[in-house]
């Protein structure tokens, strides 16, 4: 036999040996690479929100100007309007409030306040703008106990327009 051969004999062996001890020290032995994500500060989702900027408007446009009383209803209470103001409700309004919009929620049920029923005459009457701002602020009641989220950040404008829409063709349930 060779050198060679016997010097290529020796290097596998030394190196399946030593493939060997690396797989098993693989979990043991860990090599930290710093990388800039690692020493940076970080923040959970909306755990420190800055504040908006004064005087700011929003992208899709001021969608009322406080101190200026409720605003009009901007958006045609169509088919299309309807349906995405249903669909909608169903995703963001339904757990409180019902499938009829009754306050009669499986979530609603669980409050301390319950919460309205959508198709009383105290909510029907009440002008598009008034019901718009109650979906954008929500509720707050005595001590800043919070009644009823405000939706502002969850839905577009266009969107909370859209379940006022909805809202307004709520009937309440036959035989009450």
């Amino acid at each position: 036999m060779s050198l060679f051969n016997r010097l290529f004999i020796v290097l596998g062996v030394v190196a399946l040996i030593g493939g060997a001890i690396l797989i098993f020290t693989y979990d043991i032995v860990k090599i930290e690479w710093i990388s800039f994500m690692e020493i940076q500060q970080s923040f959970r989702p909306m755990e420190h929100p800055l504040p908006v900027a004064s005087r700011s408007i929003p992208i899709e446009g001021a969608a009322y100007i406080p101190g200026q009383g409720a605003p009009v209803n901007p958006v045609e209470a169509d088919a299309i309007s309807v349906e995405r103001g249903r669909v909608l409700f169903s995703v963001n309004c339904i757990s409180c409030h019902g499938a009829n919009g009754e306050g009669d929620g499986i979530v609603g049920a669980t409050l301390m306040w319950p919460p309205a029923n959508l198709t009383s005459p105290a909510v029907q009457t009440k002008a598009d703008g008034a019901l718009f701002l109650t979906i954008s602020n929500g509720i707050q009641g005595a001590g800043g106990q919070i009644h009823m989220p405000a939706l502002n950040e969850n839905l577009t404008v266009r969107d909370r327009w859209d379940v006022v829409n909805y809202i307004r063709t709520l009937k309440p349930a036959t035989g009450q």
